[in-house]
């Protein structure tokens, strides 16, 4: 049976009866039962995603089985080749970055990498990167304008690794100057925040023309455990935190941080990662294709101002 969130709940027996039933012999009668089974699986599933609080938000998207940024190179990318190191000291395996081609189109793929497995998720640091990444991202980047290559980054962090040796060398120099250099990029970078956008560390390579953002993703200054330690000094305040942090899809979109969001399959991401591969892949089409057709200069000035008024929200009911 897949790994079932809180809130879940509901449907884990009827999960438990398809898998007795999967394990009988093949007939009509049998497959009939499952068939229904799933059915009401997927109609229960869809009631409960349509109206997931923010804290049930943030659960879906830590869901260790949500797609990855290799996950979704494998799906929607051809010829993908990863490079490699910062040319300075390390490569952080939290953060992969390489060539690829895109419906014919040679681009730059750069993405945090949480892993799938325990064996991987140690590899990858759990996605949290350290500044050697954030400069072999710069480093990648500077040599897709280059060439003239379109930039897709792919964010999924619970925040930079905020260890000794990163602040040792510099994490916080290092995605400020990202932040700098990727205003200035001359080519196309569209930005798609698929899983935890936390803190800086999702910052630091989500500068961009258009951040595009999963239905039940989350993009926060911080988690909300961190919030709840500070505001209130009990990290059970968690839910509290969510609530108040605006950290939702559509709390972004409203208040002018994200551009669009990306639907789902019914349950998230993490059921179907096939279909949802299809769904990032008609809203990155797009972007590519209405921010490609501006001109530098303007693509620029657009993206200044993006930025630029971000922040001017004025007050928000609730």
């Amino acid at each position: 049976m897949p790994d079932l969130l809180e809130f879940e709940e509901p449907i884990a027996e009827l999960l438990k009866e398809i898998e007795a039933l999967a394990t009988l012999d093949p007939s009509e009668e049998r497959d009939r039962e499952i068939a229904r089974l799933e059915s009401r699986v997927n109609a229960m599933r869809g009631d409960l995603y349509k109206n997931l609080t923010p804290w049930q938000r943030v659960q879906v998207a830590r869901h260790p089985a949500r797609p990855t940024t290799l996950d979704y190179v494998e799906r929607l990318f051809t010829e993908f080749v990863e490079l490699h190191g910062d040319r300075r000291f390390a490569d952080d395996h939290a953060i992969v970055t390489g060539t690829a081609l895109y419906k014919g189109q040679p681009i730059l793929v750069v993405g945090h990498q949480k892993g799938s497995d325990t064996k991987q998720k140690i590899y990858r640091n759990f996605g949290y990167a350290r500044p050697d990444g954030y400069r072999k991202a710069l480093r990648t980047m500077e040599m897709a304008q280059k060439f003239g290559r379109p930039i897709v980054c792919f964010v999924d962090t619970p925040a930079a690794y905020p260890g000794i040796e990163s602040e040792e060398r510099g994490v916080a120099e290092a995605i400020a100057l990202n932040l700098r250099e990727m205003a200035m990029l001359e080519v196309p970078v569209i930005v798609i925040v698929h899983g935890e956008g936390g803190s800086g560390g999702a910052l630091g390579i989500a500068v961009g023309d258009r951040i595009l953002m999963h239905e039940f993703a989350i993009y926060s200054v911080i988690p909300p455990e961190g919030c709840a330690a500070i505001l209130w000094r009990d990290s059970a305040k968690k839910v509290e935190a969510a609530e108040a942090l605006k950290i939702t899809a559509p709390d972004l979109l409203q208040l002018g941080i994200i551009d669009e969001i990306i639907n789902e399959p019914v349950g998230g991401a993490h059921t179907d990662p096939a279909q949802a591969a299809a769904l990032v892949d008609i809203a990155l089409s797009r972007a590519l294709a209405d921010v490609g057709a501006m001109s530098v200069e303007a693509r620029l000035n657009a993206r200044y101002e993006k930025f630029r008024k971000m922040g001017s929200v004025g007050i928000i009911d609730g």
